[in-house]
Formats: C-alpha cells, sequence, structure tokens
C-alpha cells in the first residue's frame, strides 16, 4: 500500500504558495524577478519581504549589511549569498563575524543561491537569500 499524500513517508515537497511568500521566479544578468515584481540591483529576499540591498561585493558583507535578517518575531538562521556568476571565498573573520551575528552563512553563485532558497522557503525553514546580480 502506498502512503497517502502527507503521510510521514511522503517525499513531495510542497510548492510555496507566492502569495504567502516570496519566491524567487528568475534571474538573468543583472535582474531577478521576485513575486511579480523585477528587481536591477542587489536584493535581500526572506519569506515575507524582498529590500534593495547596497552590497555589490562579498568583500564587503558585514553584520551590519545584514542586519534586518535578524529582526523580527522569526529571525532567519540561514543565509545563501549569491556572489554573482561564481561563488567566493569568504575569509575566516569575515564568516566569524556573521556567525557571531548568529548568522550561518552558505556562499555558493547566485543561481544556486536561488534554487537553494526557493527549497528552503518551500520547506518552511528561517532562510534569506542575499543576492548579487550576474
Amino acid at each position: 500500500m502506498s502512503p497517502r499524500p502527507g503521510a510521514p513517508n511522503d517525499k513531495t515537497l510542497p510548492a510555496p504558495d507566492p502569495s504567502q511568500v516570496q519566491v524567487i521566479r528568475s534571474y538573468g544578468p543583472g535582474r531577478f524577478t521576485i513575486g511579480e515584481r523585477e528587481w536591477r540591483e542587489p536584493v535581500l529576499v526572506t519569506p515575507t519581504a524582498t529590500l534593495a540591498w547596497s552590497v555589490t561585493r562579498t568583500e564587503d558583507l558585514t553584520p551590519a549589511s545584514v542586519a534586518v535578517l535578524r529582526e523580527g518575531p522569526s529571525p532567519v538562521e540561514l543565509l545563501v549569498l549569491g556572489c554573482g556568476s561564481r561563488a567566493v571565498f569568504l575569509p575566516p573573520a569575515q564568516r566569524a563575524a556573521l556567525k557571531a551575528a548568529g548568522l550561518s552563512v552558505e556562499v555558493v553563485d547566485t543561481g544556486s543561491a536561488c534554487r537553494i532558497y526557493n527549497v528552503l522557503v518551500a520547506e518552511g525553514r528561517r532562510v534569506a537569500a542575499a543576492l548579487i546580480p550576474l
């Protein structure tokens, strides 16, 4: 007998409802489509909001530049950092400062960051994406 949908062994992930959460619909050179809006700048994306972000290079990422993610009733625990066309190395001191601010960071290229964010938000995780355009 196969498990019924929603049973403990069911492996199907629910698709996030775009009317309830911020979903990254597409990305390309210099742009993102998040929900129904197009952005042409770096952005911070959380399940509840998308904000313009002033960081254009990973070297400029600081706890202060992502402090908004730790505010509110459900602070973000995991930050997926999309670095552009390729992932870059975060120096240990930079990573430690973010960890001390309460954020675990996954550093990947921007395309991967978009996909990872969408999967984790569909799972109901407290995740955010910090995206630098391609």
